[in-house]
């Protein structure tokens, strides 16, 4: 049976909004952390120029193949193993990418490792979205962020709600600078980096 997350549904009509002209001009996506592969699918179907390469841990590879048996759609790839933890990744030259929900579930060293791979993937000119909630000047925006970050470290303690400050450094050490910040519903964000051509 195929995985499914009530939140990718609740979220992908204004997701799909930002990428529809920030990825403009896209034409190789990189989805670091492709999950259930719901978002590949609604994406690649509704922005046909990109050709969509998703990716996440091998154990969750089965469920995105099956959402991607489905679809059918020949600009949607199978997913390829990346973890952020590796030195290298099986993918260069990548002039977008984009994750949702991923570097709150991360530990932070993770986190700074795949904006290491970020920096060695992303090609000049290229984008970077990132979707989810973030925390500025170290405050939540909102009590359901906070109780949210409680859920996440009651199952993880390394993982919680990043602080927008310590990722937008470590985009800026990879030579991206942030060219968005968008609000987006039920307190999350997009975080656009660019990277000069």
């Amino acid at each position: 049976m195929k995985p499914y997350s009530e939140a990718c549904v609740r979220n992908q009509g204004s997701i799909l909004n930002v990428l529809n002209r920030v990825f403009a001009d896209s034409k190789n996506v990189l989805e670091i952390g492709s999950g259930t592969g719901q978002h590949a699918v609604y994406f690649g179907s509704h922005l046909p120029h990109l050709r969509w390469q998703t990716s996440d841990l091998e154990q969750n590879h089965a469920g995105i193949r099956l959402w991607l048996e489905e679809a059918k759609l020949e600009n949607v790839l199978p997913p390829i193993i990346l973890n952020a933890n590796d030195s290298t990744w099986s993918v260069t030259e990548i002039d977008a990418i984009f994750s949702a929900n991923v570097v709150h579930i991360m530990g932070w060293p993770e986190v700074i490792k795949m904006f290491s791979g970020i920096g060695r993937t992303l090609a000049p000119g290229g984008k970077l979205c990132l979707y989810g909630p973030f925390n500025y000047d170290g405050q939540f925006t909102s009590e359901s962020n906070k109780q949210f970050d409680q859920w996440l470290k009651a199952n993880n303690p390394a993982s919680g709600v990043r602080d927008f400050e310590a990722l937008d450094q470590l985009a800026r050490q990879e030579g991206l600078v942030l060219s968005e910040d968008i609000e987006m519903p039920s307190n999350n964000r997009c975080l656009i980096w660019s990277r000069e051509a």
